[in-house]
């Protein structure tokens, strides 16, 4: 019977981000920038936005590296870090609905297509909520995880909101 549950989870949190995102520029304001062009690698602190695409990324510190082949790596740390994007609609949708979540850490890999929330992690898609001490969403495979802590009584939680009908 744990099967179920966890299908149930893969189909509310399907999370397909937006295919445009990838092809959008990434803008990063800040209080404080440096940045270490052999090591490929920026660092952002102070009341830190980046927003790629329809992806928006809020943080006390953010460090952004770039692979030889131009994927971005970006890993953000805050109190906590709160992210938002668009995902690809799903039918019979219309339209996409947003994902939102925040941890005290999160991590987005561009070239596995994944985001990682690290500590205190929530994310809500639709009004479906998860949390635990660690999420993965895997935007490509749309598959998504959710672990506790280590301590006896952490555990995961998640809230699923009632779907209406199908119409006929």
């Amino acid at each position: 019977m744990r099967i179920l549950p966890a299908l149930l989870l893969l189909c509310v949190f399907s999370a397909r981000a937006e295919k445009a995102d990838k092809d959008k520029p990434t803008e990063i304001e800040a209080s404080r920038m440096s940045a270490d062009d052999v090591r490929r690698m920026n660092i952002f602190e102070g009341n830190v936005v980046l927003v790629k695409g329809s992806m928006r990324v809020q943080a006390d510190r953010i460090v952004v590296r770039q692979d030889a082949e131009g994927y971005q790596y970006a890993t953000a740390d805050g109190k906590p870090v709160r992210f938002r994007q668009k995902q690809d609609p799903r039918p019979p949708e219309k339209e996409g609905r947003w994902m939102e979540g925040e941890a005290l850490r999160i991590e987005i890999d561009e070239r596995a297509s994944t985001v990682k929330l690290f500590e205190n992690a929530r994310v809500n898609r639709g009004g479906d909520e998860v949390a635990g001490n660690y999420i993965l969403v895997d935007q490509t495979s749309e598959f998504f995880s959710v672990s506790a802590g280590k301590g006896a009584d952490e555990r995961v939680k998640m809230t699923i909101q009632p779907k209406p009908p199908a119409k006929k």
